[in-house]
């Protein structure tokens, strides 16, 4: 890559005296101490550059266990790049790089100018992934409709200790360290990030320890440092589940098909009982029949991740109305599609190994007495029981309090995010004296890669700052609302 086109046709002294520089001829260079090799990510169309660092597992003991650290460089589709790429944070905690591909794909305005780069956390991805195979994802019905995650845990806490795996060291503070390292081999001076949903945390956790290392932020669908995230999504999806509910009630076509959907509810859970029955279905992989067991937890777990985008939250009356009348096959095939595509996205071990660390200690008593008065009462303590034999990690004294900085930041927020609602991030943004916050009212779970999402984004980080975002694209993000429930959608035309 040609890192003098700046350069006018002036003489081999001017030349020599713009080497050390990047285009612009005043800004730092960016000075690689890491190999770079071509190679091509899962749904990506254009070739990329990957490289790995290696890095103390327990950086209290950097001459102990080594792990690798993957990452990947989209290069800027120009010969002289800013020296500040943007790099994308994952979420969960649990997911990789790899899930944020596809939105990558369509920051194309970003890359004109600036590099995308993409790192696995550590556990996940290829950075010395957590994987043992009592986690692994399988097919296998009783698989996917599992809701207790006990007994496999402490199988695969068995296979990586066997490994000589530390499962303690994989956390917040030491992934913001891995970035920290990951940015020193790459040779950026600076950087612009993105983070979403935990990523957030990372995010603001990476700006509070490194500010002079982040030139501006962009933080979609906010996690507060403060929150309690093994806690809080339980309750935010009970009540966004509310909220539909509340929804289809107002709504003449959704509410003549179901009148009462909290009512439809108790009907099922009535249905099924307290240990739950086999059901007659269709497996909608194979055509075969299948005769499942089900339960009112697996129904209630079915439902919650549908509620992260509106527009399959849209299907919740119709499949609580066919369930309500026996017909369990629509939940079903909603359990093996959601359960299998989680299954597949995230570490589980990455997941237990965070947020034992940093959420589960700090539920209290009152927390869980909440969580007992909701309809997930029975299913909420049985994921947090993983805690219980987990390894926990340690957080900074300081890792749960407000980050105050003047970085540039973008907040983003779905009106409909059933997980990280709007209010987190005015939370995070009282703390931030440089700031704004799009809200967009019918979007649920992370906005940036939906609609004009990508275009706002690249008019943020271009300028680091508000004078140029897209007034239209804020608008219609504003503008939106709720996409029509399935009943709706049936219903006749006025």
């Amino acid at each position: 890559m040609n890192r003098l086109s700046c350069l006018p046709p002036r003489g081999a002294l001017l030349a020599l005296a713009c080497i050390a520089v990047l285009p612009g001829c005043g800004e730092p260079e960016v000075r690689r101490s890491v190999a770079l090799i071509e190679c091509r990510l899962p749904r990506l169309a254009t070739a990329a550059q990957c490289g790995t660092i290696e890095v103390p597992e327990d950086r209290d003991k950097p001459r102990g266990r080594m792990i690798s650290i993957a990452f990947a460089v989209l290069p800027a589709n120009t010969l002289s790049p800013r020296p500040d790429p943007l790099v994308l944070l994952p979420g969960g905690p649990g997911q990789s790089a790899g899930a944020l591909v596809p939105f990558a794909s369509r920051l194309i305005e970003v890359r004109r100018t600036r590099d995308l780069v993409l790192v696995d956390p550590r556990g996940t991805g290829r950075s010395s992934p957590l994987d043992c195979k009592a986690l692994k994802p399988e097919d296998a019905p009783d698989d996917v409709l599992e809701t207790d995650p006990l007994p496999k845990a402490k199988d695969c806490l068995k296979e990586l200790t066997e490994r000589g795996v530390d499962a303690s060291q994989y956390t917040t503070a030491a992934w913001v360290a891995d970035l920290e390292a990951v940015r020193a081999a790459l040779g950026y001076p600076k950087w612009n990030l993105w983070g979403g949903s935990y990523g957030t945390r990372v995010a603001l956790e990476y700006a509070r320890r490194h500010p002079e290392r982040v030139r501006s932020m962009v933080l979609d669908g906010v996690a507060p440092p403060s929150l309690k995230v093994s806690l809080a999504v339980w309750l935010t999806r009970e009540q966004a589940l509310d909220a539909l509910f509340k929804a289809c009630a107002g709504s003449p076509a959704c509410a003549a098909a179901q009148p009462d959907l909290a009512a439809t509810l108790e009907k099922i859970r009535a249905d099924l009982g307290p240990t739950g029955r086999e059901v007659s279905v269709i497996n909608p992989r194979t055509g075969e029949p299948e005769a499942p067991k089900l339960t009112y937890e697996i129904v209630i777990a079915s439902l919650h991740p549908l509620v992260y985008a509106p527009e399959l939250a849209g299907l919740i009356p119709v499949l609580l109305d066919r369930a309500a009348q026996g017909d369990y096959a629509p939940i079903y095939a909603a359990s093996l599609l959601l359960g299998s595509d989680l299954a597949e996205q995230m570490s589980s071990a990455l997941h237990y190994s965070v947020t034992c660390a940093e959420d589960v200690p700090r539920i209290a008593d009152d927390d869980r007495r909440r969580l007992a008065a909701t309809r997930i009462a029975t299913l909420a303590p049985k994921i947090l029981s993983v805690c219980d034999i987990w390894p926990r990690g340690r957080q900074p004294a300081d890792a749960t309090t407000p980050v105050v900085t003047d970085i540039p930041t973008l907040l983003v927020s779905g009106g409909l995010d059933p997980v990280t609602p709007p209010a987190y991030a005015e939370e995070v943004a009282k703390a931030l004296s440089h700031h704004e916050h799009v809200v967009a009212n019918g979007y649920g779970h992370i906005v940036s890669p939906q609609a004009c999402g990508p275009r706002l984004v690249a008019a943020f980080v271009d300028r680091a700052g508000f004078d140029t975002l897209p007034p239209s694209c804020i608008e219609h993000f504003a503008n939106s609302r709720r996409p029509p429930l399935w009943p709706d959608r049936l219903a006749p035309s006025p």
